[in-house]
């Protein structure tokens, strides 16, 4: 029951300060003039994604056996799985949900001028062709590093430790490239940013006050997610699961929690546009440094179970950008993402035993 209680409680705790993050993050990006979607996919990623990128450095850095270093290649496939299907799938259910209640209070306005979504929210798609083809950018920067991360775990060679600074050398141009050109959108992207937590009654709080807030918020969301991580991981065998079905099944949901719950939030603000940017910029992080860091210091092999990670979320990208090059993200097809870890869930059941 103890186990439970701190479980819940550490939820709470990620969401309430995921919050509080995203208010300051919004605030940050002001203050250092970098581009509205340039918020989502590099300040708020890199702040979110940084306690997955800790656990690798950590595991594979120090650990002393070849299976504590194996977590951190784990952590590195498994972030992106969650994201590419989870999380995504997460966003797609929520967004559709707030559709429909925000339909619902039009209705119950009795205003006599109802504005009625073609047949249903579900098939009403997530912007115009421009739209997604913003969001179809980082699928596409995606997937090839994506794919040459999984080709290289199953090859051995000499110097291919080496090549772990070419996933850094490619974040660092997804960076600068989204730097330069984050502030190509903000005519479209309005951002109404809401009082500093900090400073609630300050129209223009001061600097220190944000990057306090951004920092402490980033501590809690790290502490909370590692203790959120080891009670599943005590409570998986509890409930009857094993240590290895809690590792890649449960774990990289709990880790990518913050990525989550930064969606969800911005959802319900009505900022969806910096949700999914927050989410796809995390997919570029977990694609190149967690990988990085693992062809220096691991072997980089993969087994049975790290392959099938790795198509299962080549195959969601793939379904997701279909969708988005077509024209034909809607929330609902946004939310089918998350099947494809029920698929992942199914397929490791043979391969486990």
């Amino acid at each position: 029951m103890i186990h439970v209680l701190l479980l819940i409680a550490c939820a709470v705790a990620i969401y309430l300060s995921c919050e509080w993050f995203v208010n300051a993050v919004e605030w940050l990006g002001e203050r250092l003039n970098v581009g509205k979607m340039a918020v989502g996919t590099i300040l708020a990623a890199f702040g979110t994604a940084l306690p997955e990128s800790v656990v690798t450095l950590v595991a594979v850095t120090t650990g002393g056996t070849e299976e504590a270093k194996n977590i951190g290649v784990g952590a590195a496939m498994g972030g992106p799985l969650a994201l590419a299907t989870v999380a995504y799938g997460v966003s797609g259910v929520v967004l559709l949900l707030h559709r429909r209640r925000r339909r619902a209070a039009v209705i119950a306005g009795g205003s006599g001028e109802v504005e009625v979504d073609p047949p249903g929210d579900s098939a009403q798609a997530l912007g115009t062709a421009r739209d997604m083809a913003r969001l179809a950018k980082d699928q596409t920067w995606f997937l090839p590093i994506f794919i040459v991360k999984v080709g290289l775990g199953l090859v051995a060679f000499a110097f291919k430790p080496v090549l772990g600074l070419l996933f850094f050398a490619a974040y660092a141009v997804y960076f600068w490239r989204e730097i330069r050109g984050g502030h190509d959108d903000d005519d479209e992207l309005e951002v109404e940013l809401e009082p500093l937590k900090f400073q609630p009654k300050a129209a223009a709080p001061a600097t220190w006050a944000v990057i306090a807030q951004t920092l402490v918020t980033l501590v809690v969301i790290f502490f909370a997610s590692h203790l959120f991580v080891t009670q599943l991981e005590i409570i998986g065998p509890m409930i009857g699961l094993s240590a290895s079905v809690t590792a890649l099944l449960l774990s990289p949901i709990a880790t990518e929690l913050p990525e989550t719950m930064n969606a969800i939030i911005w959802i319900r603000q009505g900022k969806t546009k910096l949700a999914l940017a927050n989410i796809s910029g995390a997919m570029m992080i977990q694609a190149t440094v967690p990988s990085g860091l693992g062809l220096l210091f691991t072997a980089w092999k993969f087994d049975g179970a790290l392959l099938w990670s790795g198509l299962v979320t080549m195959a969601a990208i793939v379904y997701l950008l279909a969708n988005m090059r077509a024209h034909r993200l809607t929330p609902l097809r946004l939310g089918m993402a998350a099947g494809f870890y029920l698929v992942f869930a199914i397929g490791l059941i043979p391969i486990l035993t």
